[in-house]
C-alpha cells in the first residue's frame, strides 16, 4: 500500500513545482510590464505628447515655458528618427483644433515627419476642422500640402474618398483651389465624377481661366465620363500641379535613410539634403523604384458605391488572376511601382486604364524633372547607377507597351536643351526615338534645334547614335502610321492613349521634316568626319528605312537623299558602302514605279512630286554612267571637271576611275579576279555577286540591260569594250514631257554640284584608286 502511495506523492510534487514556477513567471511578467510603464511614464517624449494630447483650449503660448519645452522635444524626435503613427495623431489634433491659438500651427505641421505611415483617421478629423471655419488661410494650405506629399503614406484612402464631397467643397476658395484639385485628382474614381462637380469646375475656369489644374482634374473627369466633359482639353499642358514638399522633403529623406525605411512616398524619388553651400539645382538621390504596395491595408474589400469587391493588384500572382480579376483590380499607392511589376504592365497593356496612365504620367512627369532636369553634373556622377537602372527600366516598360509617355515627352523637349551629350547617352537617345510624330510646325524648335548644336558639336559616337536614333524614330512613326492608319478619312491616331489625331497631309509633312533634317545634319557630318565609315553605314541605315516608305509602310511619300549623302556613298572606299547605296537606288525605284502605276490606277491618287523623278534618274544616270558605262567627267554628266585639270591630273583613261574595276571599293576584287581566274573579263561582275553584293547584284539586273556582241570572251582587257554593251533602263515618265526627259535629265539646273580633287604626285595612274574626291553640294 506504500508502495502505491509514493507515486502519488511524486506526482503532487511536481504538480506543486509547476504551479510554484507559474506564479513566479506571471509575477515577473507583471514586474516587466510595470517596469516598462514606468519608463514610458518617465520618458520626456511621452510626457511630450500626453501634454499637447490634455492641454486645455485658451492655454497661452506666450512665456510658456512647459510649450516650448515640450514643443521643442516633439520637433527633436519628429527631425531626427520621425513620430509615430499615434504621435502624429496627437499632433495633427492638438494644431487643427487652434487650442493654443495659430502661433504654434506652421511650427507644428512642419515638425510632422512620419517615421512608417500616416493614420488615415487623423488626416480625416483633422480635414474635419478645416469646415470650422476659425483655422487661418495659410494655415489651411500648408496642411494641404502636407497631405499632399505624405498621400502615398497615408495607410488606407477609403475613408478620405467617402468625404470626396465635403473636400470638393473648398475648390470655391482661390487660395486653396489649386491644392484642393491636386488631392481631388489623387482620390478621384469614376464614382466621383458628378454633373454638379463638372459644372462648378467649368464655372471656376471661366472665372480664373484656363488654370492647368483645373485643366487636370478636368481631363481626368472626361477619362471617366467623356458625356459629361464636352470641353476641348490639350493634348499637351504645362504641368498642373506643383511641388509641394519643400518645407519636408530633405527631414523625409534623413528620416527615411537613419531609419532604412522603404516607405513609399510621392515624393521619394524626388528628395535630396539641401546643402546651403552649393547650387540650388537638385542631385540624383533615390531612384529605386518603389515596391507595389496597395491603397488599402485590408484584405479585398467591397467599394461603398457597389457591391464589387476590390482586388489590390499587389495580391496577384500569375498572369490567370490577372484575367479573373481584370475588372475588379486596385490600383497601388504608388504608380511608379507599375514600372517594377511585368502582372501590373500586361494590365496596362490589356485594359489601357486611362486614368491609371494620367496617374502614372504625373508621377514619372515629376520624377524625371526632379531628378534629371534639376540635377547639377556632380549629382549625376555621383548617383550613375541609380539614374541607369531607372531609364533602363523606363525603357524596357516603353518597349513592352510599345509606345512612349507623353510625361517623358514633355521632360525631353526640355531635357535636350541643358544636355551635354554625353550623360546617359544610350538611355537619352532610347527615349528620344519612342516619342510620337511632332507637328511639322514645333518640330523645329522642339526637336530640330537643339540636336543639331548637338550633332555638331559631339563626337563621331554621338553622331552615330543619334542617327539610329532617328531612324528608329522615323521606324516608329510609320508603324504607328500603318497600324492606326483609317482607310476612310485618312485620319491616324498617332498614340493609342492619348487623343492626338494628324491629317494625312500632317503627317506627312513631319516625316518629311525629319527626313530632310536628317540629310541636312548628315550631309555636314560627313564633311566634318571626313566620310567615315562608320558615320556613312548608320546614314545609309535610315536610307535604307527611306527608300521603302511607300511599299512597305503605306506612306505616299518618297524623298531622296541629298547629294552630300549620295555621293560619299557612291565614292566610298569600302565596297560595303557602295552595295549599300545600290540596293537604296533599286528599292528607290521599285517604289517609284509602284507609285507611278498607282497613280494612273487611281482617281484619288496622291502625286509624287516631278522634282523628285528628275532627282532620282538624275541620280541613276549618274550611277551606271560611273559604274559601268565609264562616263565619268563626260560633258553633260551630273560633277563635270575642267579638262585642263584632269589632264594634269596624268591620270591616263580618267573616265574609267570609278568603274566596276578601277574604283577604290572594288580595285582588290578586280585584282584578285585577274590572278586567280583564268575567265575572261565578262565574268567579272559575276564573281562581284558569288562575294555577297545583293543589292549591287539587284541594282545592275534592274537597271541595265545587257547586248551581247560578237567576239565575246576574246580577252581585252577593258570590260567596257569587250562582251557587253549596257544601257540604262530609265523610267519611262510619259506623263511628264517624254520628248524632253533626256534633257530634263542631264541639265537640270536645280543640282549644282562643285568637285575638289587632290591630285597625286607621281605615278597617278598606278594609285589612282587612292585619290580622293571630294563632292560638295552648294547647299
Amino acid at each position: 500500500m506504500a508502495a502505491k502511495l509514493k507515486p502519488s506523492d511524486s506526482d503532487s510534487s511536481s504538480l506543486s513545482d509547476q504551479s510554484v514556477s507559474s506564479r513566479s513567471s506571471n509575477r515577473s511578467l507583471r514586474v516587466a510590464e510595470k517596469e516598462r510603464r514606468k519608463t514610458a511614464a518617465e520618458d520626456p517624449f511621452v510626457r511630450a505628447l500626453k501634454y499637447f494630447s490634455d492641454v486645455e483650449a485658451g492655454t497661452p503660448v506666450l512665456g510658456n515655458d512647459e510649450v516650448e519645452r515640450n514643443l521643442l522635444l516633439v520637433e527633436k524626435v519628429g527631425y531626427s528618427k520621425g513620430l509615430s503613427p499615434e504621435a502624429i495623431s496627437v499632433m495633427l489634433e492638438f494644431v487643427m483644433s487652434l487650442r493654443m491659438g495659430t502661433t504654434l500651427c506652421a511650427r507644428v505641421l512642419r515638425c510632422l515627419i512620419p517615421a512608417t505611415m500616416v493614420p488615415q483617421e487623423a488626416v480625416v478629423r483633422a480635414v474635419a476642422w478645416l469646415g470650422v471655419g476659425k483655422i487661418p488661410m495659410s494655415t489651411q494650405v500648408l496642411f494641404i500640402k502636407w497631405v499632399l506629399t505624405m498621400f502615398d503614406m497615408i495607410d488606407a484612402k477609403d475613408q478620405l474618398r467617402a468625404i470626396y464631397g465635403f473636400i470638393f467643397s473648398f475648390v470655391t476658395e482661390e487660395n486653396l483651389c489649386p491644392f484642393i484639385c491636386h488631392l481631388l485628382y489623387l482620390l478621384t474614381r469614376k464614382e466621383s465624377v458628378r454633373v454638379f462637380r463638372v459644372r462648378k469646375l467649368l464655372e471656376l475656369q471661366s472665372k480664373l481661366g484656363r488654370q492647368p489644374f483645373l485643366l487636370h482634374l478636368l481631363s481626368l473627369y472626361k477619362v471617366f465620363c467623356p458625356e459629361l466633359v464636352t470641353l476641348s482639353i490639350p493634348s499637351r499642358m504645362k504641368s498642373g500641379f506643383r511641388n509641394h514638399n519643400s518645407p519636408w522633403k530633405s527631414a523625409l529623406i534623413g528620416v527615411q535613410k537613419r531609419n532604412g525605411s522603404q516607405a513609399a512616398s510621392s515624393i521619394g524619388l524626388g528628395f535630396t539634403i539641401k546643402d546651403k553651400t552649393t547650387s540650388r539645382k537638385r542631385k540624383h538621390c533615390h531612384l529605386e523604384l518603389p515596391a507595389l504596395s496597395s491603397v488599402v491595408s485590408k484584405q479585398p474589400q467591397t467599394e461603398p458605391s457597389s457591391s464589387r469587391k476590390v482586388v489590390p493588384l499587389v495580391q496577384l500572382q500569375s498572369f490567370a488572376q490577372l484575367l479573373e480579376n481584370m475588372h475588379r483590380i486596385e490600383l497601388p499607392a504608388q504608380m511608379g511601382s507599375l514600372l517594377g511589376s511585368s502582372l501590373a504592365l500586361q494590365y496596362l497593356d490589356c485594359v489601357q486604364d486611362e486614368s491609371a496612365l494620367l496617374r502614372l504620367n504625373f508621377w514619372l512627369g515629376y520624377a524625371l524633372h526632379e531628378e534629371f532636369l534639376f540635377c547639377s553634373d556632380g549629382g549625376a556622377s555621383q548617383n550613375s547607377e541609380e539614374a541607369l537602372q531607372f531609364l533602363n527600366k523606363l525603357l524596357s516598360t516603353q518597349h513592352f507597351l510599345q509606345e512612349g509617355f507623353s510625361s517623358s515627352e514633355a521632360f525631353l523637349y526640355k531635357f535636350l536643351n541643358v544636355w551635354d551629350g554625353s550623360l546617359l547617352r544610350p538611355q537619352i537617345l532610347g527615349l528620344l526615338s519612342n516619342i510620337p510624330v511632332i507637328p511639322s510646325s514645333q518640330i523645329e524648335r522642339l526637336l530640330f534645334e537643339p540636336l543639331m548644336q548637338l550633332f555638331f558639336t559631339s563626337s563621331l559616337f554621338f553622331k552615330c547614335g543619334l542617327m539610329e536614333c532617328l531612324n528608329n524614330m522615323l521606324l516608329k512613326w510609320l508603324t504607328w502610321h500603318s497600324v492606326y492608319a483609317l482607310e476612310d478619312d485618312l485620319d491616324i491616331s498617332l498614340n493609342s492613349h492619348t487623343s492626338i489625331n494628324m491629317t494625312l497631309s500632317g503627317f506627312k509633312d513631319s516625316v518629311m521634316e525629319l527626313v530632310h533634317f536628317v540629310g541636312r545634319v548628315a550631309s555636314v557630318g560627313l564633311q566634318l568626319e571626313g566620310c567615315h565609315s562608320l558615320l556613312l553605314s548608320f546614314i545609309l541605315d535610315f536610307y535604307e528605312t527611306v527608300c521603302d516608305m511607300f511599299l512597305k509602310y503605306g506612306l505616299p511619300l518618297v524623298v531622296t537623299p541629298p547629294p552630300g549623302v549620295f555621293y560619299p556613298a557612291l565614292f566610298a572606299t569600302d565596297p560595303v558602302s557602295v552595295d549599300r547605296l545600290a540596293y537604296i537606288m533599286y528599292r528607290y525605284k521599285v517604289n517609284l514605279k509602284s507609285a507611278k502605276s498607282q497613280e494612273k490606277l487611281k482617281e484619288q491618287a496622291f502625286h509624287i512630286s516631278r522634282q523628285t523623278f528628275r532627282e532620282f534618274n538624275l541620280y541613276l544616270v549618274f550611277m551606271v554612267n560611273c559604274l559601268w558605262n565609264s562616263k565619268m567627267f563626260q560633258p553633260g554628266t551630273a560633277i563635270q571637271l575642267e579638262e585642263e585639270l584632269l589632264l594634269k591630273s596624268n591620270v591616263p583613261q580618267y573616265w574609267t576611275s570609278f568603274d566596276l574595276i578601277h574604283h577604290p571599293a572594288f580595285m582588290s576584287y578586280a585584282v584578285d579576279f585577274h590572278q586567280k581566274d583564268s575567265k575572261p573579263w565578262g565574268w567579272y561582275l559575276e564573281y562581284l555577286f558569288t562575294q555577297g553584293y545583293d543589292g549591287l547584284k539587284q541594282f545592275v539586273q534592274s537597271n541595265i540591260n545587257p547586248q551581247l556582241k560578237a567576239g565575246e570572251g576574246q580577252g581585252d582587257s577593258q570590260a567596257t569594250q569587250q562582251s557587253c554593251d549596257f544601257r540604262a533602263s530609265l523610267l519611262q515618265l510619259s506623263h511628264y514631257a517624254p520628248r524632253k526627259f533626256a534633257a530634263t535629265i542631264f541639265f537640270s539646273s536645280q543640282l549644282r554640284l562643285r568637285c575638289e580633287a587632290d591630285v597625286m604626285s607621281g605615278d597617278v595612274s598606278g594609285r589612282r584608286m587612292r585619290g580622293c574626291w571630294r563632292v560638295v553640294a552648294l547647299l
